[in-house]
């Protein structure tokens, strides 16, 4: 080989060389670094429940908004209050509604007591005319009573029965006013117990905990069903949202064990699972780097993480790696 061509073949492959060695760092770039040999590592970002906070079945101005945007809560924290003076007057009117209830009850069974107690004078009132009736006309057989004393005994014997019947009407009467009563009183009970559920809604509280990632009302504004107040992200339940390259698909398993890592967070690692693969394929989101070389079609991922200590938030990239099982 003449030395002029050997020379420019030394030359070409320390171009080739040092074109790779550029090439290397710029892929790592953009796609990340090669995955460890029998795992496979993702690109992806944390998500987490979102709730949407408004105050349910009361309208009101808003009195009170401590909380601005980034703030972590508790679970029952007090986020925001509204005016709630005409619903505690309400319930006041309502409380002495039902105490009113109360006493027409108390008086609709002292009512049907008496008549119970003029029931009973009437049976035995009854019993002793029938008696009388039996003894006069026994007496008259025997031509020891006049046939007028005896009539006059017959006639107390039906007016008795009259009485019995009359007041037994009037005692079906004073059940049913107990029954109305009592009626009335529960409907008053229940509209207290609505009255004091509403008087809750005016205070709006965090439902489990987790940070407020948009505030969306001000103090001094109307507030009513529908009309947000704070968007709380829930930190105990985040996950990654991730894409898989297509000839990866055969190597990843539904509830397969996942490792996740933040730069955010150098050294710490979260324990996590694969608790959804998609089973369509759909084109890489613009917005999508995987680590390996891109292709067109791409599965989505959703690794659920463990996140108690809640420092994984919405947004924040990460890194999933997962073990490359052997394909069935």
């Amino acid at each position: 080989m003449k030395p002029a061509l050997r020379i420019a073949l030394v030359a070409a492959l320390a171009a080739a060389l040092a074109a790779l060695a550029w090439w290397r760092p710029l892929h790592e770039r953009i796609f990340g670094p090669s995955s460890p040999a029998g795992s496979i590592v993702l690109s992806g970002n944390v998500e987490a429940h979102e709730s949407v906070l408004s105050f349910s079945n009361v309208q009101g101005t808003i009195t009170r908004l401590p909380f601005d945007e980034g703030r972590s809560v508790a679970a029952g924290q007090v986020l925001a209050r509204i005016d709630d003076r005409v619903y505690r007057q309400q319930l006041d009117i309502d409380e002495a509604a039902a105490q009113v209830a109360a006493s027409q009850l108390q008086v609709a069974h002292g009512n049907l007591r008496a008549q119970d107690a003029t029931l009973a004078s009437d049976r035995a009132d009854l019993s002793q005319k029938r008696g009388d009736l039996r003894r006069a006309r026994a007496q008259m057989a025997a031509g020891a009573m006049s046939r007028q004393a005896a009539d006059q005994a017959a006639t107390a014997d039906a007016q008795s029965a009259a009485a019995l019947s009359r007041d037994g009407a009037l005692r079906r009467v004073a059940a049913d006013n107990v029954e109305l009563a009592a009626a009335n009183f529960d409907a008053a009970r229940q509209k207290v117990a609505m009255d004091r559920l509403n008087l809750g809604y005016t205070v709006l509280r965090a439902p489990v905990s987790g940070v407020l990632a948009v505030r969306e009302a001000e103090l001094g504004e109307l507030a009513g069903p529908g009309v947000a107040i704070y968007t709380l992200d829930d930190l105990d339940h985040v996950w990654v949202r991730c894409y898989l390259n297509e000839q990866d698909l055969g190597h990843v398993r539904l509830g397969e064990a996942a490792q996740v890592r933040a730069d955010g967070v150098p050294g710490h690692v979260w324990a996590a699972r694969v608790s959804f693969v998609s089973p369509q394929a759909e084109f890489t989101p613009k917005t999508v780097e995987t680590r390996a070389e891109r292709v067109t079609l791409v599965y989505r991922l959703r690794v659920d993480v463990d996140n108690a200590r809640h420092l994984l938030l919405p947004g924040m990239p990460v890194e999933v790696t997962l073990a490359r099982l052997a394909v069935k």
